[in-house]
């Protein structure tokens, strides 16, 4: 009998494997469930944040008969709703007020709480824990515990109350939470670059200018779009010192008196808060790398 050889001829493929295609299929549609499963998360997650800004938007270019009503796509774009807000007696001196309080209180901030943070950072010298350790309490401290005494002070003995100036002078003696932040930052720059610097013949300043400025923009840029959002949406400090002079109102005091005046306009209500939202969020938008490079530096090192 002659045994035929079951090997296949030289060149010619070999059949598939038997359950292959099948193990290759079940692991295709295990990494889609996967990727579905991560990305419904994540879906899930962007409309929670996102469909609030949506609800204010689609309300605010909505006529006055169908805002909050059970119909949530406007039957009209209504977009002179915004237009009506802007002509609003008042509104641009909002405006002119919030981006004097939040441009000029950022820049008092963080031009006099980079020196305390390098000087925190940097040098050795006795009670420079007790230091740190008041400025970790000053964050920790209220400003509702403190508003008495420092409205007398500004109201009675400097005779600035209906001014935005009582908020604004204080950012110029440094702010607790930015100093916080920078001395975190700066204590990830090596030493050796100072030390080179001071070898090299340069002073502390100039150090701190040529050297350490250039290398901590992202946290100053952090820095900066914390403490210009915190001015932008402060309510409680215009309250306090702005309520009695309508000329020195911010856009987020400004809004609740709009909200009164058009207490069954939520269109308008709506459309202005948009209005006040627009520059934070573009503001972020175009910031937002050096916002979150900069504010995830600043905790790498205690």
């Amino acid at each position: 009998m002659t045994l035929l050889s079951t090997r296949p001829a030289p060149g010619a493929s070999l059949p598939p494997a038997e359950g292959t295609g099948t193990a290759r299929r079940a692991a295709r549609r295990r990494a889609a469930l996967e990727w579905v499963a991560v990305h419904s998360l994540a879906v899930a997650a962007a409309l929670f944040f996102l469909l609030p800004f949506v609800f204010v938007l689609l309300t605010a270019v909505m006529s006055d008969d169908q805002a909050l009503t059970r119909d949530l796509w406007p039957h009209t774009w209504e977009w002179g709703n915004f237009a009506t807000v802007w002509n609003t007696p008042g509104f641009l001196t909002w405006w002119r007020n919030t981006l004097l309080y939040a441009g000029l209180g950022t820049v008092l901030a963080v031009g006099s709480s980079i020196p305390v943070a390098y000087a925190l950072a940097v040098f050795r010298f006795r009670g420079r824990n007790l230091a740190m350790m008041l400025v970790i309490a000053m964050m920790m401290l209220p400003p509702q515990v403190v508003v008495v005494p420092m409205y007398l002070f500004w109201a009675k003995q400097l005779d600035l109350a209906g001014t935005l100036w009582p908020l604004i002078i204080p950012f110029g003696f440094g702010n607790a939470f930015s100093i916080f932040l920078l001395r975190q930052f700066l204590l990830t720059i090596p030493r050796e670059y100072t030390e080179a610097a001071r070898i090299d013949g340069c002073g502390e300043l100039r150090t701190l200018v040529r050297i350490v400025l250039p290398m901590a923009k992202p946290a100053i840029a952090a820095v900066a779009l914390f403490h210009f959002f915190y001015c932008w949406n402060d309510y409680f400090g215009p309250q306090i010192y702005a309520s009695e002079n309508p000329a020195a109102w911010t856009l987020s005091y400004g809004l609740e008196s709009f909200k009164g005046a058009h207490q069954t306009d939520w269109n308008l209500t709506m459309a202005a808060t948009v209005l006040i939202m627009a520059p934070v969020i573009v503001v972020f938008f175009f910031a937002q790398k050096a916002f979150i490079e900069g504010v995830t530096l600043t905790g790498v090192k205690g």
